[in-house]
């Protein structure tokens, strides 16, 4: 650990695995040596980090012998194949997949919420005790990442009854393919031509889609399902009545959420807003009298920082629900490629290499 972490990325060539690569140099994450693995296409591609150039290799056995910590930003199939692998091999890993999110002894991790569950679980045993499946990580859904930095604040403070939430999501969240046909089915859109789709079932140009993953026997797709069971297991609160609504919409970054909570004692809004900034990892930005509240682009001069390309989760339109007894209503804002996934891994990364030491 003197000399840092022998790392190696899963996923390194695709826009999650950029990002860690360039949160890793940010934030000075001490790395002693880097390995990068990619898809079969992208095997023999070169990144460079730190003005050194590395090679991208195809996973084969063997290949996480002597690594420390491991990122995976894949599909669930390849992290259900090789997550366990890498864990055998002695690696700490830390997974951004759905894979092993909901399994028991798998902890599902948000620093700023829940860190201190994994520096209670390092602490309990040599690192040598460790069962492989106690070594890995989960990341949640980009989405339950901002909402759950919101609510950890409200629910210290005021408990949470019930949580009613609905999102307005980028398509940054379906892939580099998903922005493209954003592009190419709004210039077909303006131009007047006929608009295909591959990536979503009905043209995201100038739309919005109450659909993201697919729908289950409830009504409800496997993105909402995430949201509300993952919020459960990382807040604590097996029990948490909860309510998600996804909506994809036509945005190349940033993920928006408008959250409805009924807590459980009373609070005044001036102390909500204390707490929110008080809150590490949010910004509150919330003056409606001059239009100040988050947004995930804003153009030069404004006076509003957008969340795009930046680490926060930010939260506004801090107000009453009059609907109900202890109602709260927030808007909520922040990157989903980098809070939502990156900076998230990079951030449990940080609290490993602490507790380790």
């Amino acid at each position: 650990m003197k000399n840092g972490l022998k790392i190696a990325i899963v996923g390194a060539t695709g826009a999650v695995g950029q990002q860690l690569l360039k949160i890793l140099d940010e934030r000075n994450f001490p790395v002693q040596t880097l390995k990068l693995f990619a898809s079969f296409r992208s095997v023999g591609k070169t990144l460079t980090w730190k003005s050194q150039t590395y090679s991208c290799h195809a996973l084969e056995k063997n290949c996480f012998a002597g690594t420390d910590l491991v990122f995976f930003d894949a599909s669930d199939a390849v992290s259900k194949e090789w997550v366990p692998q890498a864990a055998e091999a002695g690696a700490w890993v830390v997974d951004n997949s759905a894979t092993f999110r909901m399994e028991q002894n798998v902890l599902l991790v948000v620093p700023e919420v829940n860190g201190e569950a994994l520096e209670k679980r390092i602490r309990s045993k040599a690192p040598s005790e460790f069962l492989p499946q106690e070594r890995i990580i989960a990341g949640p859904n980009c989405s339950t990442v901002q909402m759950v930095v919101a609510l950890k604040p409200i629910l210290e403070r005021w408990g949470l009854k019930r949580v009613v939430v609905s999102t307005y999501q980028s398509t940054s969240g379906a892939g580099a393919a998903a922005m493209d046909e954003l592009t190419a089915n709004t210039k077909k859109f303006l131009a007047g031509e006929k608009v295909g789709c591959q990536i979503f079932a009905h043209s995201i140009a100038f739309n919005c889609i109450p659909q993201i993953g697919g729908f289950k026997d409830d009504g409800y797709t496997s993105e909402e399902h995430k949201m509300m069971a993952e919020a459960r297991k990382i807040l604590d609160l097996p029990g948490l009545k909860i309510s998600a609504t996804a909506i994809r919409v036509p945005t190349y970054s940033s993920h928006s959420e408008s959250i409805n909570v009924e807590c459980e004692r009373s609070f005044e809004i001036e102390d909500v807003r204390h707490a929110l900034t008080a809150q590490p990892g949010v910004i509150l930005q919330d003056d409606p009298n001059t239009q100040v509240y988050p947004m995930g682009l804003t153009g030069e001069g404004d006076r509003v920082e957008s969340a795009s390309g930046r680490d926060a989760v930010y939260v506004g339109r801090v107000r009453r629900d009059p609907s109900v007894d202890h109602g709260l209503n927030l808007w909520c804002v922040s990157d989903n490629l980098r809070k939502g996934a990156a900076l998230n891994a990079v951030q449990i990364g940080e609290v490993l290499l602490k507790t380790l030491r």
